[in-house]
Parts: C-alpha cells; sequence; structure tokens
C-alpha cells in the first residue's frame, strides 16, 4: 500500500514521467484523481463524490464489502494454481454453467477479457481447422494482437494498417444508422445475409470459417441492440460454414441486460452460441475472465496435444471472489434492479427525445442504455461535438458519463448494477438541462476539427473503450459518503 500521498499535479507529472504515453487517461485536460469509491459512487482527493455511470467493471458496486471479505478471507488462507486440487474452483464452474445452457458446461479460467477472446479464438480454430474470422463493423474485442485484427475499432485507427487477409467485416445490425433500418420489413434476415455474403465471397476464395464473434450487444460500437432472430440466422450459416459462433458478453454479461443473465439470451431460447466469454463484471474489480464452451470443442482443443495452463486463471481468491459476485446478485436482486432501474431511465430518456430535437435515438436493455445525438433529426446527422459538450458539462455536475460509437456521438450509461431510479433522474435532469442549452445556443455546436483542448479533443484519441472521454472539472454539491447496500434512504435531491 502507498505510504505516500501526492498531490495531483505530481500525480501526473509521474504519470508523464514513467507510464507509457499511449495509455490515456479520463479528462485529458484536467483527470479526475479517484481516491476511494463504494457503489455507485467514486471520490476524488478533495471527497467531492462523483455518480458513476460508466463504471461496469464495479459490477455489484465499488468495493462491495462482501466481495471484499471473500477475496481477503480466501488470501489468508492459500492462492496457488489450478493445478492444485481446490474446491473453489468446481464450485465456482458448476455455479457459473447453472446460468448458461446445457450444452454450455467446459470452463477455462483467465484473468481479462482480451485473455477470453483471444482463447476463445484458438478453440474455433483448433476445433474447426479453419482459420478465417467473421467479426462486425466498429467492434472491440480486446487489447491483445490476435484481436486487434478482429477489432475495427482499433484497426481503423490506425495509419496505414491493413485488415488480415483472414479477417472479414460484416455489417453492423444497427437499424437506427445502418444499412437495414427500423423501416425494414426484416432487418435480422438482411444483415444475416450479409455474412452469408461474405462466407460465400470466401469460400471462392478458397477460405475456410473458423468463427463469428460478436458482442452480443455493441458497446463501443454504440450501444447497439441486434435485431432479435439475427444470431440465430447468422449462426445458421455460420456453422453451415463448418464455423462456429462465439458470443462475447465481456461488456453486457451478469444480469446486467435485466430481463435475462447473459445478453445473447435476448435472443430467444432457440439461441445458443458455441462460446461465450466474459469478463469485466465476473470479478468486480478483480482480474478474472472465462471462457465457456461445448464438451465437443474443449475435447477438439484437447486433440491438439498441447496442454493448456494458465498461472492465475482458476486460483482459489479469484473463484472466491467470483462467488461472492454471484452471491451478491443473488442476494440483492441486482438482475431485477437492473431491469427496474434501468427501465425508468430509458423511459426518462424517451422522454427526452420527445423533447429535445438533438436526441435520435435512445436504445437498450437494462442498465445498458445509448443515447444518440443528432443535428437532423431526418438525415440523422451525428452531433459529435453536442455530445462532447454533455459529457463535460455532466462532469461538471459531478456525473461520469461516457461518449461512444463510431462519431462519437452516443452517450453510454453502463453504471454498477445498484444504480437507482433516483440516480437515473439525477443524470437525466442534468442531461435535460444541458440538452436545453445547447438547443438554445447553437453556436455551441461547432465542428469537431475546431474542437480545442479548453474543455473538447480534436479527435478520437487511441486507447480502451472509454480512454477517450473527455470532459471538464468545475464545483457541484457536496454530498455525503453512502452505500446503498448499507443505506437504503433515497438520496435528497439539491
Amino acid at each position: 500500500m502507498a505510504t505516500e500521498t501526492f498531490d495531483k499535479q505530481k500525480t501526473i507529472d509521474l504519470r508523464k514521467k514513467h507510464v507509457g504515453p499511449s495509455c490515456k487517461v479520463f479528462f485529458s485536460h484536467d483527470p479526475i484523481k479517484i481516491v476511494r469509491a463504494r457503489g455507485q459512487y467514486m471520490y476524488n482527493e478533495k471527497d467531492e463524490r462523483y455518480l458513476d455511470c460508466i463504471n461496469n467493471v464495479a459490477h455489484v458496486g465499488h468495493c462491495h464489502p462482501d466481495v471484499v471479505e471473500a477475496g481477503a478471507k480466501q488470501m489468508q488462507l492459500l492462492n496457488t494454481n489450478s493445478r492444485f486440487l481446490h474446491d473453489n474452483l468446481v464450485l465456482y464452474a458448476r455455479r457459473l454453467q447453472a446460468t448458461l445452457p446445457e450444452k454450455l458446461s467446459v470452463c477455462y479460467f483467465v484473468n481479462s477479457g482480451s485473455e477470453a477472446n483471444d482463447l476463445a479464438l484458438r478453440l474455433a480454430w483448433q476445433y474447426t481447422g479453419h482459420k478465417d474470422i467473421i467479426t462486425l463493423e466498429n467492434a472491440y474485442h480486446g487489447h491483445v494482437s490476435s484481436l486487434i485484427d478482429i477489432s475495427p475499432y482499433k484497426f481503423h485507427q490506425m495509419a496505414g494498417a491493413e485488415q488480415s487477409q483472414h479477417v472479414h467485416v460484416a455489417l453492423s445490425p444497427d437499424i437506427y444508422r445502418g444499412k437495414y433500418r427500423e423501416d425494414h420489413p426484416d432487418p435480422a434476415t438482411a444483415y444475416a445475409d450479409n455474412v452469408k455474403g461474405i462466407i460465400e465471397d470466401a469460400h471462392g476464395q478458397g477460405r475456410t470459417i473458423a468463427a463469428f464473434i460478436a458482442e452480443s450487444l455493441q458497446s463501443c460500437g454504440g450501444q447497439v441492440i441486434p435485431p432479435v432472430g439475427y444470431f440465430q440466422k447468422v449462426a445458421q450459416h455460420v456453422r453451415k460454414a463448418g464455423g462456429v459462433f462465439i458470443a462475447d458478453e465481456v461488456q453486457v454479461g451478469f444480469g446486467r441486460v435485466g430481463s435475462h443473465f447473459w445478453g445473447f439470451q435476448l435472443q430467444g431460447e432457440d439461441f445458443v452460441p458455441d462460446i461465450v466469454t466474459m469478463g469485466k463484471p465476473i470479478g468486480n474489480g478483480h482480474p478474472m475472465s472465462c471462457v465457456i464452451t461445448s464438451r465437443e470443442i474443449a475435447e477438439g482443443f484437447m486433440s491438439s496435444g498441447m496442454e493448456y495452463f494458465n498461472t492465475f486463471g482458476g486460483n482459489p481468491v479469484s473463484c472466491a471472489i467470483g462467488l461472492a459476485v454471484l452471491d451478491v446478485i443473488e442476494k440483492e436482486d441486482l438482475q431485477g434492479n437492473a431491469l427496474r432501474a434501468g427501465g425508468y431511465l430509458t423511459r426518462l430518456l424517451e422522454n427526452l427525445k420527445e423533447r429535445h430535437p438533438l436526441v435520435g435515438d435512445v436504445r437498450g436493455r437494462g442498465l445498458f442504455v445509448g443515447v444518440e445525438l443528432v443535428r437532423d433529426q431526418k438525415k440523422r446527422t451525428p452531433a459529435t461535438s453536442e455530445a462532447q459538450d454533455v459529457i463535460y458539462r455532466l462532469k461538471e455536475q459531478r456525473i461520469l458519463l461516457s461518449a461512444d460509437g463510431p462519431h462519437r456521438n452516443v452517450l453510454k450509461f453502463k453504471p454498477p448494477m445498484c444504480f437507482s431510479e433516483e440516480d437515473a433522474e439525477l443524470a437525466v435532469e442534468k442531461i435535460d438541462r444541458i440538452l436545453s442549452d445547447l438547443e438554445r445556443a447553437p453556436d455551441l455546436s461547432v465542428p469537431e476539427s475546431t474542437i480545442s483542448e479548453n474543455g473538447h479533443c480534436k479527435r478520437k484519441e487511441s486507447g480502451e473503450e472509454n480512454s477517450h472521454v473527455h470532459t471538464s472539472n468545475a464545483s457541484s454539491h457536496k454530498q455525503t459518503n453512502t452505500h446503498p447496500h448499507i443505506n437504503k434512504n433515497k438520496r435528497k435531491r439539491t
């Protein structure tokens, strides 16, 4: 534990000196220094409280006492690798499998979403004997080399980068901004036929498809909700070609969508992926993740003759923490809260759409919600600079939100699952006022090329999914330190 506390400027200076320059921070012109967090709130060095609307890693709430206690207790007893027998590993694997369709029964424990998706590709390559991968426009699946190749969200940022010959990019199934929109009679089939066409073209070139991979709901791509039936049709085409379907649940799993435990289940009970990857919320901030697949694919992976071993994956401490996260989700009905609070948040945002021409679309499920801002409702012209204005001004109100999507004009809500209806009211009330100000003062909406560092960014920064969030810092009301699991009283409004 650090024995010295630096002032913010010294922390900034030391980071610039010792941390890689491509490792960006939130709000780069005036970063927030966070020193503690609890529930859905984060606190800076001045003990000023911020409402966290973006941190889907702290899934059951920052520093949840049950999760902290489970990890500390196990660490006092034992932490070792999975070559030794330990009950935590098998208990956790059994608990995870119980949330999934029966076919998905074999677990591989790893340490991050990137590791999980990389391993999923290895499973697909070995099982199918094929090489090529189909991914979606604007997709992001992780930061290791194999995943940058299948993440257009990343590789399109690199100057002179060439798409791998083994990677094929399908249309994002976006019915608001994509090729086939909400007025199309069957967008699920239309988007799936695009994948079918890619497969046929690949076969015509003598190539073979190992897997189709997609986030169950696209996050960095702009909070995109695929039309129901799309995954079923894509899986049919991919499996016919000898490939497998990989569902990336790193962003949206563990009850976030409210009505279901996993995002892919929104497609219907008749859809079951061949491989599911998970991360971020699985450990509530502890570095762990998992790949779950069928017995058939697992045995195919073993047939290579190469042992799979992961030093830290599935260690007793990680599994104790994972079990505690599942316990909290169930005990505090956080999936139900995602459905209720998320539904309330969506209704409030839809009311904004009725009053504000800047709001083009509101979409989401549970506590995974996007608000797309546009300058023209009919043309759907992206309101990129206006979205950045909203983000900056929210930070002045001590509310942390991000903007993403291919045009960086989609406000993203994916808060800790203890986010309340009162929190939703506060955030939407502030957005309402900001939008009113922007619409009364159109001169604030300047071309993105002219946006300066006094509160905005000239271009999209390279980095992790939210590392390019930009906002400004100013005063707001000081709030008391509460935890939603300890103090159930409603927060007073100011």
